[in-house]
C-alpha cells in the first residue's frame, strides 16, 4: 500500500488550525515516525511501538478531515504512552489507555479551538473513550458534518427499511431490521445476513 512519510513541519495540512503546535510537541517528544496513508477499509490509523532498530510508527489514513484525523491521531498516541508506562503488560484499550487518551483530549479541549458540536461529543468521551477512535456514533455523526459530500452517501441509519446499498468492497446488501444496537441487512448475492453500525456508510442503490 502507498505511503508517505510526511515532515512534521508539513503536518499542520491535515489538522485543525491552531492545533498544529501541540500535535508536533508531542511527535518530536516521543521520536514519533508518522506517516500518511490512502485510505484504508478496515482501519483509520495503527501504532507500532519502538524497537531496537526502530522508533515509534504511527500511520493515519490522509483522507481524513482534519478532526478526524486528530481525533485518530490523539488515539494513537495514547496507545504510544500506554506502552511506555506499561509496556505490553496491560489490555489495548484497558484502563490505562483509557486514562491516557482522555488526558490527551482534555489538552486539546482546553486550547478551545474546536467547534462546539465537536468539543461536547469529545467532552462525553472522556468519561469512557472508545476503543475504536471514531467509533462511538454520536462522535462519528459529528465528524461526518465535516466531511466533504459524496453523492449517494449516507450512514446506513438514514436508509429506509428494504433500501439496497453497495459497502466499499462491492458487495450490495438490503437493509432488514434493527436489532439492538446494530442494522440486520441480507446480502443480496449469498442470501446470508450480516450486522452492521448503524452509522456505518453505504452507497445507496435502490
Amino acid at each position: 500500500m502507498p505511503k508517505k512519510e510526511v515532515p512534521l513541519d508539513f503536518l499542520s495540512r491535515y489538522l485543525p488550525t491552531g492545533t498544529d503546535q501541540q500535535v508536533l510537541n508531542l511527535l518530536q517528544r516521543h521520536r514519533v515516525q508518522l506517516t500518511i496513508t490512502r485510505e484504508r477499509r478496515t482501519l483509520l490509523g495503527d501504532y507500532r511501538h519502538r524497537t531496537h532498530s526502530q522508533q515509534h510508527r504511527i500511520t493515519v489514513n490522509g483522507n481524513l478531515n482534519p478532526y478526524a484525523f486528530l481525533v485518530t491521531l490523539l488515539h494513537e498516541l495514547a496507545h504510544l504512552l500506554t506502552f511506555e508506562q506499561f509496556g505490553n503488560r496491560v489490555q489495548a484499550h484497558g484502563k490505562e489507555w483509557k486514562n491516557c487518551y482522555a488526558k490527551l483530549l482534555e489538552s486539546f479541549l482546553s486550547l478551545d479551538l474546536l467547534p462546539n458540536p465537536l468539543h461536547m461529543a469529545l467532552q462525553e468521551m472522556l468519561v469512557n473513550p472508545s476503543a475504536s477512535s471514531c467509533a462511538e456514533d454520536g462522535l462519528m455523526r459529528v465528524l461526518r458534518q465535516y466531511d466533504p459530500p459524496k453523492e449517494n452517501h449516507f450512514f446506513l441509519e438514514e436508509l429506509p427499511a428494504g433500501a439496497q446499498f453497495r459497502i466499499k468492497d462491492g458487495r450490495i446488501f438490503r437493509k432488514e431490521a434493527l436489532l439492538r444496537k446494530r442494522i440486520k441487512c441480507k446480502e443480496l448475492k449469498t442470501g446470508n445476513y450480516y450486522l452492521f453500525s448503524p452509522v456505518y456508510e453505504v452507497e445507496k442503490l435502490i
